[in-house]
C-alpha cells in the first residue's frame, strides 16, 4: 500500500525538471517524459517555497502560504496537497512520505 500524501511528506524537484517564469505564471517541463505543466501565481509561489524549503515537510510550505495569503488553513491544505499530488502524478515532483 502506498503511503498517503500529508503535510509531513517532503517534496523534492527531481533532475530533468526545468521551469520558466512567464509573467505571473510558471511553466514546468520534465525533459525525460516531455510532460509540461503550467502553474498560476499561487502555484508558482508553492514551487518557489518547495525550492526554498528543500526536503522540509509540506507543513512549512503551508505555514508560509497561510501567512502570505488570506486563506483558511484547511482550504489551503486541501489545495496544496491536491497540487502536490498532481505534480507527483506527472513526475514533476518526487515525494518522500
Amino acid at each position: 500500500m502506498t503511503p498517503s500524501l500529508s503535510l509531513l511528506s517532503r517534496a523534492h524537484i527531481p533532475d530533468g525538471i526545468v521551469f520558466q517564469s512567464l509573467q505571473e505564471e510558471l511553466v514546468l517541463l520534465n525533459l525525460h517524459t516531455g510532460i509540461y505543466f503550467g502553474l498560476n501565481e499561487v502555484g508558482a509561489r508553492i514551487w518557489q517555497l518547495i525550492q526554498t524549503h528543500r526536503q522540509a515537510p509540506l507543513q512549512r510550505v503551508l505555514d508560509a502560504l497561510v501567512k502570505e495569503y488570506d486563506v483558511r488553513p484547511e482550504r489551503c491544505t486541501d489545495d496544496l496537497l491536491e497540487l502536490i499530488a498532481r505534480l507527483e502524478e506527472n513526475r514533476l515532483l518526487e515525494i518522500n512520505h
